[in-house]
């Protein structure tokens, strides 16, 4: 998943979406941080949003845009945009969030009351829910978001401190989504989440980005390949097999939207109904190709966009029985 944080960062979401079909997905929104490029659009910011609607509704329509986002609230980086802004562009993306029907992308920092408040009176309007990525909030926070029917988001960002952890734990498995937030939120070794970290595969060589190549990470920089990391973490604290998070990841992604005629076998267990196509995509899953390789080689080499890396990408085979070499 390649995340929009404005109308450009959208934009080019979407070209990456397109260049894979299939294997990337994109999300169209104004991140909250950036919500002052509404008042400073050309032709005002009501054109914006119907730039905004446009290119969400044809991406959505061409099966490259899934989700509306990332929007929100952020009250801890004030100095980027003043609440009221925040607040009145939130409000109007949701606005077409409905109108679009699309899953929501959302980002809440320190603004809990007024964003659970907000989506609360939009919640009929939003059958699709979405996820709320990059959680840092209080568990009180989180159980109120899952009780509505929203997914949480974990990454590093997510695991710092033992109060992180505890949260983290609470989130129900078919509720937690897994994602790094590159090139942001890597799991540092001082963060709290890192002592979970000792069986999980060695990441690849980190080197400066003049120095990159194919089989190295660029120093300083969350990429794909962590996302590994935020499973083995998961596993830990719910003191679960890595296998069970990325099962339920895996799973749950693919059959949110579908839940249909047919039934997934895990494990022995006959546990979902799908239908054929998202099957296909959980038959999918379980490979990986030189496309894919060199699609994740991209990935290493842009480092410029925000790029939210959930989406699937073989990820449970990864994960749980592959090294790392090709990275």
């Amino acid at each position: 998943m390649v995340t929009g944080s404005d109308l450009d960062e959208s934009k080019k979401a979407i070209e990456l979406a397109d260049a894979y079909p299939g294997l990337c997905y994109a999300t169209v929104g104004v991140h909250p941080c950036s919500s002052k490029s509404f008042e400073a659009y050309p032709q005002g910011p009501d054109a914006l949003l119907v730039e905004l609607r446009k290119l969400a509704e044809e991406s959505r329509n061409a099966g490259t845009a899934t989700a509306f986002g990332e929007i929100g609230l952020d009250y801890d980086r004030l100095h980027y945009a003043d609440k009221d802004t925040q607040l009145t562009y939130f409000k109007k993306q949701l606005g077409l969030a409905v109108e679009l029907q699309m899953p929501l992308f959302l980002h809440s920092r320190a603004a809990a009351e007024d964003f659970t408040a907000i989506l609360k009176e939009r919640l009929d309007q939003l059958p699709k829910r979405g996820c709320v990525h990059s959680f840092t909030g209080s568990l009180a926070e989180m159980q109120d978001l899952v009780s509505l029917g929203f997914d949480i988001g974990i990454n590093g960002c997510s695991l710092k401190t033992e109060e992180n952890l505890a949260v983290a734990k609470e989130v129900p498995l078919e509720r937690l989504q897994i994602e790094t937030d590159g090139p942001w939120c890597e799991i540092r070794p001082s963060h709290a989440s890192s002592k979970y970290l000792k069986d999980a595969p060695p990441l690849p060589k980190a080197v400066k980005k003049e120095k990159w190549q194919a089989d190295c990470m660029v120093k300083g920089r969350n990429e794909p390949c962590e996302i590994t990391q935020v499973a083995h973490v998961v596993a830990g604290i719910k003191e679960i097999s890595v296998e069970e998070v990325c099962d339920a990841y895996v799973y749950h992604a693919c059959l949110e939207e579908e839940k249909l005629a047919d039934t997934v076998t895990v494990r022995g267990e006959t546990r979902y109904e799908c239908s054929d196509s998202a099957r296909q995509r959980l038959d999918w899953c379980a490979r990986i190709t030189l496309d894919e390789d060199r699609l994740l080689q991209r990935y290493i080499a842009l480092g410029s966009s925000h790029l939210a890396f959930s989406g699937l990408l073989a990820f449970r085979h990864i994960v749980c029985n592959r090294s790392y070499r090709i990275w």
